[in-house]
């Protein structure tokens, strides 16, 4: 009776053991850090091997693995990590990590499947200084901070996808990253869409570059992404990851074959399905818990950003609505809310329009900075800014612009280099953290503008290192000469632009009364020289600069230092 007794209880302690945290022969997790050394911004890698059964391992709903961390200030981590190969009798997980501080971590795995936990066994790894910055987070209307305090405005274009299947084949990342990159360029944009990075979509179409596929999420994307994160990091480029963009959702373009139309295996039978139904909100947050846990590490992707030119699926082309405002507002916050949640580094967020707003989605509280995107209609931009961020009081952002949308007509290569240039000065003297990217990128590297953006920068890097990121708004006359000017510590710096088809003549003014000495040049950004100008004069209530001449569409940057 003894033994039987023991064996009863022995079997009932075992049961409610295995009731709360799932025994450890059905769950045992083995793990191995990769790294020699763990530094701080760069990524450290875990092998984790499990033996638990499982159908999907990218469905959160039926199996997770996260990675369990305490900082060494004693701030507590989650790091979703993701399913890597193997089958439900030997699977092998990796996690990805960069640690924010320096000092000891400690951490341990937990496994969540159907109701059950696991816990592995508990460990620590030490976090040693590296020279990189960090990640890029929110700090004022001008501009965004990387962790170690050092301040960043972005300036570069879109590189939005790498050459489709009709395309030149040399517009690849391989060749346009690197080219943005030694002419001084430090950011870009690129998309997730059916024929570049097409992450969720199993069927393809325009590209040479990926096959379909029957897997969850698309090989070619996952190894491709994989090697655009390594190649940002090795150039210092940052850039803003688009997951979706309007053509998926139009009837007439990407939903017939999107990932979550119904009859292609998902959850919903309409575009408004996407937004509306929790089903496919599920399938959203296992792509974005994806994103976080194999690309999350890297301080390279600025910002994520939700969709690209939303609207243009909301709206018909005469602005009746296809798909209720409600709807996708609130599944922006849904999905901003949640990315933040699960993000332990809390990468910026961003959404976007082309020209129609979405009720209420401006003031999305997860949402970091607004964006819509500007064509025919450069001259507009500067008055953009300060209309959005007086009534959302958000930075914002100009995400696309160009002097047509149609197509990049080589016909209209002078108007367009003309456009690109104006955009860039334009936001360099209005708040905003990124300058306006330029589309048609290749148009533009046919046009070799890159090194245009070598005078960008350099302005762009002396008006921080001048002010220490604070930036003054400075009102300005100079005639029928466009002008904008700021207050960078104690700088002034002027864009002058000659708008017209002939040769303007301008007085410039500058409203500050300064008596000791001072001294004036000017830039040119086409041939990034610089000279002293004389033609100065100060009373008790202005600068004056006369006889200013620019020739027809011709920039300046004038200079203007107070002597101390």
């Amino acid at each position: 009776m003894k033994s039987v007794f023991n064996k009863i209880g022995f079997l009932v302690v075992l049961s409610l053991l295995c009731a709360g945290i799932a025994c450890a022969q059905q769950g045992d997790i083995k793990f191995k850090l990769r790294n020699s050394k763990v530094m701080e911004f760069e990524k450290a890698e875990w092998d984790i091997n499990l033996s638990v059964p499982f159908d999907n391992p990218y469905d959160q709903q039926e199996i997770s693995l996260d990675m369990i961390l305490t900082s060494p200030s004693g701030k507590p981590l989650v790091l979703p990590c993701f399913f890597e190969s193997g089958n439900n009798n030997n699977s092998v997980w990796k996690a990805r990590f960069a640690a924010q501080e320096t000092g000891e971590y400690t951490y341990h795995f937990l496994l969540k499947q159907k109701g059950k936990e696991t816990e592995s066994n508990g460990s620590a790894f030490m976090a040693h200084p590296s020279s990189k910055s960090g990640f890029l987070h929110k700090n004022d209307l001008w501009t965004f901070k990387f962790d170690n305090g050092q301040l960043f405005r972005g300036i570069g274009e879109n590189v939005a996808w790498e050459s489709r299947s009709f395309e030149n084949d040399k517009w690849t990342y391989d060749y346009l990253l690197p080219t943005l990159s030694k002419n001084g360029a430090n950011f870009f944009r690129t998309w997730m869409c059916y024929w570049n990075l097409p992450l969720e979509w199993k069927n393809v179409r325009s590209t040479k570059r990926y096959q379909n596929t029957n897997d969850y999420f698309n090989p070619g994307a996952v190894k491709r992404m994989d090697e655009l994160v390594k190649l940002t990091d090795s150039l210092g480029l940052y850039f803003m990851l688009t997951l979706d963009w309007h053509g998926h959702l139009m009837k007439d373009g990407g939903w017939k074959n999107s990932p979550y139309n119904k009859v292609n295996g998902g959850p919903a039978n309409t575009p408004t399905e996407f937004f509306s139904l929790p089903a496919s909100k599920l399938k959203c947050k296992n792509k974005l818990r994806y994103v976080i846990a194999r690309w999350g590490y890297s301080t390279n992707i600025a910002a994520i950003e939700f969709f690209n030119e939303v609207d243009n699926a909301v709206f018909t082309q005469q602005d009746s609505i296809l798909i209720p405002h409600k709807d996708v507002t609130q599944w922006h916050d849904d999905m901003s809310r949640y990315l933040k949640d699960i993000d332990p580094y809390h990468h910026l967020v961003t959404t976007s329009i082309s020209h129609r707003d979405i009720a209420g989605m401006n003031s999305i509280a997860y949402i970091d900075f607004n964006q819509k995107h500007i064509y025919k209609h450069t001259e507009k931009i500067p008055a953009i800014y300060p209309d959005y961020i007086q009534t959302y009081g958000k930075p914002y952002v100009v995400g696309e612009f160009g002097y047509r949308w149609e197509d990049a007509d080589p016909k209209y290569a002078k108007e367009a280099d003309f456009d690109y240039k104006r955009g860039l000065w334009y936001g360099m003297f209005s708040p905003t953290p990124i300058l306006p990217m330029s589309w048609w990128w290749e148009l533009f590297d046919d046009e070799q503008m890159a090194p245009y953006f070598k005078g960008v920068r350099y302005i762009s890097d002396m008006m921080l290192d001048a002010g220490k990121g604070k930036f003054e708004h400075v009102s300005i006359n100079a005639g029928n000469l466009h002008a904008q000017a700021v207050k960078c510590g104690d700088i002034y710096f002027v864009y002058l632009l000659n708008n017209t088809l002939r040769p303007q003549a301008g007085n410039v003014v500058l409203p500050v009364a300064y008596k000791r000495g001072i001294l004036v040049s000017s830039f040119d950004p086409a041939t990034r020289s610089t000279v002293p100008v004389s033609t100065v004069k100060t009373t008790n209530s202005a600068i004056n600069i006369t006889t200013i001449t620019l020739n027809p569409k011709q920039e300046k940057i004038l200079i203007i230092k107070l002597q101390k």
